[in-house]
């Protein structure tokens, strides 16, 4: 077992064993008040308030009151329960809405709480926003892993086209293709530091954007026709025990087939080229991956739509 995933299943077995304690004490505490608070209302409190009608009011509207209120919380614990047994066949263990910078500090907590895995599968537009640029979430955290696996849009494909003509601005289609360049010159780094990469690009216009962390898979919509970050994150886990069970198994299910799929073809680093094979994995052809329209790649401000 590696050094980090022994010390976190050391600390979520001394978690386990802190809240079973506390649990113990708090039902020890109320066993033994229970008489004491018996005794108090019986023979302190209720001589007081028996000839007393204002004082006996008050006590009736108070305990009224705490009654409503213990209702309440019941209803709301059984609401809950119902739907922490949703939550728990679809295998939502988290999920954000907005994208603000405390959010994204969020995820960023969230991903590295993961135990360590040695691979990583990413399905993204461009992949600017999700590893390249320097504040995004995986910058830092892909150096961790082994195995990279990535599939971003073709810039020069159909979907690509259509994604661009979803957005007003013109210059749509050059910047997705500056910031894909600029995932690859990332990904050519962690290659060169030992990382065994493998980057495909897919044709159909993007509708999912999936990083699979080991059992995790972080989800979000990244339809065309609007800013992928107006859309809710959701991260949902494999059950080891029941591993049909969820939206894990589905969502893997669905980029296992792209990533396999013949007509996607993959890049290779050395000579910068796209290389097409058939169905039996033979290579057909090769074409050289397009170069920018400018000479540097630098990213214009105002198009994060397009670099996700």
């Amino acid at each position: 077992m590696l050094p980090k995933t022994s010390s976190i299943h050391f600390w979520k077995g001394l978690s386990h064993i802190a809240s079973h304690a506390a649990i113990t004490l708090l039902a020890l505490g109320i066993a033994f008040s229970v008489p004491t608070a018996a005794s108090y209302v019986l023979f302190n409190w209720w001589p007081k308030v028996e000839g007393d009608a204002q004082a006996l009011l008050y006590t009736e509207l108070g305990f009224a009151a705490v009654l409503v209120l213990l209702f309440n919380l019941i209803k709301i614990a059984w609401d809950f329960r119902g739907q922490a047994r949703i939550s728990n066949i679809a295998s939502l263990v988290y999920a954000r809405e907005s994208d603000d910078w405390l959010s994204r500090w969020g995820k960023e907590q969230q991903l590295r709480r993961l135990p360590w895995k040695r691979d990583v599968n990413i399905m993204a537009i461009s992949g600017y926003g999700t590893f390249a640029a320097p504040d995004s979430p995986l910058h830092d955290i892909l150096q961790e892993y082994y195995e990279i696996r990535v599939m971003l849009l073709n810039p020069v494909g159909s979907g690509a086209a259509a994604y661009a003509a979803a957005h007003a601005d013109p210059a749509a289609q050059t910047n997705l293709l500056r910031g894909i360049r600029t995932s690859i010159d990332s990904l050519r780094q962690l290659q060169m530091a030992g990382k065994n990469v493998t980057v495909r690009f897919y044709e159909a216009p993007p509708f999912w954007k999936l990083i699979f962390t080991g059992e995790h898979v972080w989800v979000r919509c990244c339809h065309n026709s609007r800013e992928s970050d107006k859309f809710p994150e959701y991260v949902f886990a494999l059950q080891p025990a029941k591993p049909n069970r969820g939206f894990f198994a589905a969502f893997y299910t669905y980029f296992l087939s792209c990533w396999n799929n013949a007509i996607h073809p993959e890049y290779v680093f050395d000579t910068d080229e796209l290389v097409y094979r058939d169905v039996q994995g033979v290579e057909m052809r090769r074409e050289p991956f397009p170069a920018c329209a400018v000479d540097d790649n630098e990213i214009q401000p105002g198009l994060g739509v397009c670099l996700r």
